[in-house]
């Protein structure tokens, strides 16, 4: 049986970047305000003309670039997206034909922030079965068009983007473990209305509703947990993850989870600041981020993890 390996990553950002403070003169809110309870400074919006699955061409071919495989060669790809082009085909279907990557299998996966986390256990598990070789996994968000730019509790955490990797069927180690959860009882707390029964009935755009102080109660508690349930999976202590990949979703969450690793903050990638909460894009866009600059190198053992509406919760355990 082969394992999944990570050969390549990339990523893409929209040149747009609203800050914080564009934000005060429509809304009652302060770049401090935002800042102190997000740690968010900006984030990048997308431009008319693109789409999630232009974001999500970008960021493929980086990576397959990184990779050295071509597009032809893949035979599996699984975008995570809560904001797809269309509610059909999906958006892995468009990005297929835009890469020329023919007859393989493409599909969404809607898992809200953890939709990443979700595809690369599918396509770890695709790989593992020998059901495919070479497969692109990407998250890519399109965040800003299911924003209320009146509601100051989403619209100033969220941005826009694309992160994507290649995972290759290899003897050596690479996807050491995935772990996926949900629970529906929460999904009052962070959802978005289905577009097409609100708007014939409420005549209506849907947008993103988040109760921030639940969502951010029970994500603490279920990602301390999983990083328990990671480890022992595998038989690791703590000191043995040399890097944290977290979701971008707040700076006290994901300091949380650092506290519960016992791993210092220099040890954990961070782009929220810069990038704000890029949905499922934003674990694939810390982790591209950290190889280009060479932080995260061939070898090392990184944890990624993600929690979104559903909830739904996930980790991925890998050798670099």
């Amino acid at each position: 049986m082969f394992n999944a390996k990570i050969t390549g990553t990339g990523s893409y950002l929209p040149k747009k970047i609203v800050t914080n403070k564009d934000f005060e003169s429509i809304l009652d809110t302060s770049d401090e305000w935002i800042y102190a309870r997000t740690g968010i400074k900006q984030r990048h919006v997308i431009a008319d003309h693109e789409s999630t699955s232009s974001m999500a061409e970008i960021a493929a071919n980086n990576a397959l670039q990184a990779a050295g495989v071509d597009a032809s060669e893949i035979d599996l790809i699984i975008v995570g997206t809560s904001s797809p082009d269309r509610v059909f085909p999906s958006t892995a279907c468009i990005l297929q034909h835009k890469l020329g990557a023919k007859g393989g299998a493409a599909f969404d996966v809607q898992a809200a922030c953890s939709g990443f986390i979700y595809a690369l256990g599918i396509a770890n598990q695709f790989i593992k079965a020998g059901g495919a070789k070479k497969a692109l996994v990407i998250g890519a968000e399109a965040n800003s068009r299911i924003l209320d730019y009146s509601d100051r509790n989403t619209c100033v955490i969220f941005g826009d983007g694309a992160g994507a990797v290649v995972l290759e069927a290899s003897e050596e180690l690479g996807v050491l473990s995935t772990h996926m959860h949900s629970d529906g009882q929460y999904q009052d707390l962070l959802y978005v209305n289905n577009p097409i029964k609100d708007q014939k009935q409420e005549g209506d755009q849907a947008f993103m509703t988040m109760h921030g102080n639940d969502v951010y109660k029970v994500a603490v508690k279920t990602l301390s947990r999983i990083v328990d349930e990671t480890l022992e999976a595998n038989n690791m202590l703590k000191s043995d993850v040399d890097w944290l990949i977290p979701h971008q979703a707040n700076i006290r969450i994901i300091s949380s989870v650092a506290k519960k690793l016992s791993m210092p903050m220099e040890k954990v990638v961070l782009t929220i600041e810069n990038q704000g909460n890029t949905s499922a894009a934003s674990v694939p866009l810390a982790l591209d981020q950290a190889v280009r600059d060479g932080r995260v190198k061939k070898g090392e053992i990184v944890l990624m993890e993600a929690f979104g509406g559903g909830f739904v919760w996930g980790s991925a355990l890998v050798k670099m």
